[in-house]
């Protein structure tokens, strides 16, 4: 072991704010250098040398970290964590040290991990979704080997929280480093594909060369998934002022670092859509999704959507205003967790078709599917309205084909349109029916279309009104959904509406209202994260609609403010087709109007005693 000079870097700090923040450890379960040595079983078995880091997992088991301060150092690291630590802590037989990790780096040259296992008498490095780990151990990750008595983790979800902290750190960075808002999502792009090949990217460079060679990774990694014409919309360029050049590659080292510190290789071969998560997160409360025009659609919407709409292999799928591609992955994972493997295949070839006008954007849904294992072919960078699809074949499957103009003999392909079109910030901007009424033009007959809208499109007059009439003229409402604020912090009500194409709606035709405000989500400190302890009416919901969109004769249960089925008023004028104008209200019972009542009198007498000399005058 050598000796520890005054010069080696032993992140404590860092070691810290990872595990305590980010990994799920408490306090109480932290020691720090000499502290290890309070645990007697510890101090007997290593005298007067420490670890850098003990974690206490169990009252008989430890997880051992040791530090070096440069990252060409992290065999030693990890050599000193397994020969001088664990095996002298497990030769004692009082208590276990089966973990132990390796930590290198410094602030120039960013961290980064090693973690082994000790199995069955051999020490095993730790891999999830077999990538090696590259970040300290999460408390979730630990027990899932204990319980599994395995090294390679299946799959341990990413809290919230290691989604907040580590997006908000990265937010931090890239505003430290000079990067605008609106420069970010590119930046981030640019890195996670340079992260994709799984070769470390030698941070020791020039900043002009480490900006190359990232450069010449995510150029490489697109030709080989045949979207070589979106590196254009990747590259990222040093500052102009070579003043901010070591700034920008600080920026860029220690998003690295952050992203490496959340594994995020390993949660790119995950099942679930953990880059799609961390997009959300990322720009959502980063504030970069204002500043170039994203309303991030939350993955448990799109999930939902997918979900009851039904989406199969046999599908043809369209999001005309794809975003970041939330939908499609959706739509890409439940058919992969459904259907038999030659024809999920079939389905990621030719299923999924999506449209992108900003192109910051759309390099995100491009690196999301890659990450996803494919499923990008089809997404391009466009306007939706200049954009047609015809129906066409390709090896005897029915696929789409984007065309420039819509032709006469055009065939529309699409069978299913998930989408949540721009919210209009100003007049001139397009209005949301509009991205719909285009969708429509691109779907079979008796296609289904799920969209979100701004809840004011039900029941504004003009414009709204005339599309809400011409919508019923052409094609049958299925269903109404209110949500929640689920675009919180950005103040917007939203519904989710269910349409199918090309049948008139039967004036006896029945619609599913549904006020689902409960979705499992709430808000703390600014942020609207999900929590175990919040109302969710969506597993209750999400098999009805299913089961109401293949068959509106259905029995469906009126529960008053939450579910009813009803034929719309077209005595309406207003033709106001939102849930609230259909649902039955809640029977009040004498005890809460009299709690009602007895409220309203206190806050009357408080108003009056406050304000009685104004009130007087």
């Amino acid at each position: 072991m050598q000796n520890r000079g005054e010069n080696e870097f032993h992140a404590y700090e860092y070691l810290k704010y990872e595990l305590l923040k980010k990994k799920g450890w408490i306090n109480d379960q932290l020691y720090i250098r000499q502290e290890c040595l309070s645990i007697k079983p510890i101090a007997k078995q290593l005298g007067l040398t420490n670890p850098d880091g003990l974690i206490e997992i169990g009252k008989k088991e430890y997880y051992v970290i040791e530090a070096k301060n440069a990252r060409n150092e992290i065999e030693l690291a990890l050599k000193e964590a397994r020969e001088e630590y664990a095996e002298k802590i497990n030769r004692g037989g009082e208590v276990n040290a089966h973990f132990i990790t390796g930590l290198a780096g410094n602030d120039s040259e960013g961290f980064i991990c090693k973690s082994e296992f000790l199995k069955d008498g051999k020490w095993k490095k730790i891999t999830e979704n077999n990538v090696e780990l590259s970040g300290l151990l999460s408390k979730l990750q630990v027990e899932s080997i204990l319980k599994q008595k395995d090294n390679n983790i299946k799959e341990v979800e990413i809290t919230d929280e290691e989604f907040l902290h580590s997006a908000e750190e990265i937010n931090g960075i890239l505003h430290e480093g000079g990067i605008h808002k609106d420069y970010r999502a590119r930046v981030i792009s640019a890195i996670l594909l340079a992260l994709a090949e799984g070769t470390e990217i030698n941070l020791d460079e020039r900043p002009s060369v480490l900006v190359d060679s990232i450069n010449s990774r995510v150029d490489l990694i697109l030709r080989k998934h045949k979207k070589p014409e979106f590196a254009r919309f990747i590259k990222i360029d040093l500052p102009s002022s070579e003043d901010n050049h070591n700034k920008f590659k600080k920026a860029l080292v220690l998003t690295i670092q952050e992203l490496l510190g959340l594994n995020i290789r390993s949660a790119m071969n995950s099942g679930k859509d953990i880059l799609g998560k961390f997009y959300e997160v990322f720009l959502k409360y980063g504030n970069g999704a204002k500043e170039i025009g994203i309303v991030l659609t939350p993955r448990h919407i799109t999930k939902f959507a997918a979900e009851v709409l039904d989406v199969k292999a046999n599908d043809l799928v369209l999001d005309p205003t794809c975003g970041t591609g939330g939908f499609l992955v959706a739509a890409f994972d439940k058919v992969r967790n459904e259907a038999p493997k030659n024809e999920f295949e079939t389905f990621k070839m030719y299923g999924l078709y999506g449209i992108e006008q900003q192109d910051a954007v759309v390099a995100l849904a491009i690196v999301n599917m890659i990450f996803r294992g494919d499923g990008k072919n089809n997404i391009i960078e466009g306007d939706c309205f200049a954009q047609w699809l015809n129906a066409t074949t390709k090896n005897n499957i029915s696929v789409a084909e984007y065309i420039s103009e819509n032709k006469s003999n055009r065939v529309p392909p699409i069978t299913k349109i998930l989408m949540n079109p721009p919210f209009p910030k100003k007049k001139t901007d397009y209005k949301p029916y509009l991205f719909i009424e285009h969708a429509l033009k691109q779907m079979q007959d008796e296609g289904l279309l799920f969209s979100i809208l701004p809840y004011s499109s039900m029941v504004k007059s003009g414009g709204y009104l005339n599309w809400r009439k011409r919508l019923l003229q052409g094609n049958t409402l299925l269903a109404v959904v209110t949500f929640s604020d689920v675009f919180y912090p950005i103040g917007v009500n939203t519904i989710g509406l269910i349409i199918k194409k090309g049948v008139p709606q039967p004036e006896d035709n029945k619609v599913l209202w549904i006020r689902a405000l409960n979705d499992g989500y709430l808000k703390h400190k600014g942020k609207r994260m999900e929590n175990s302890r919040a109302k969710n009416d969506f597993p209750m919901i999400v098999p009805l609609l299913k089961s109401f969109i293949k068959n509106q004769g259905i029995e469906v249960k009126n529960i008053p403010a939450l579910i009813k089925a009803a034929p719309i008023n077209f005595r309406d004028t207003l033709v106001e087709l939102i849930p609230e104008a259909y649902l039955d209200d809640k029977e009040i019972s004498s005890e809460q109007l009299q709690n009602e009542i007895e409220n309203l009198m206190r806050e009357n007498i408080a108003f009056k005693i406050k304000f009685e000399k104004k009130l007087d005058g």
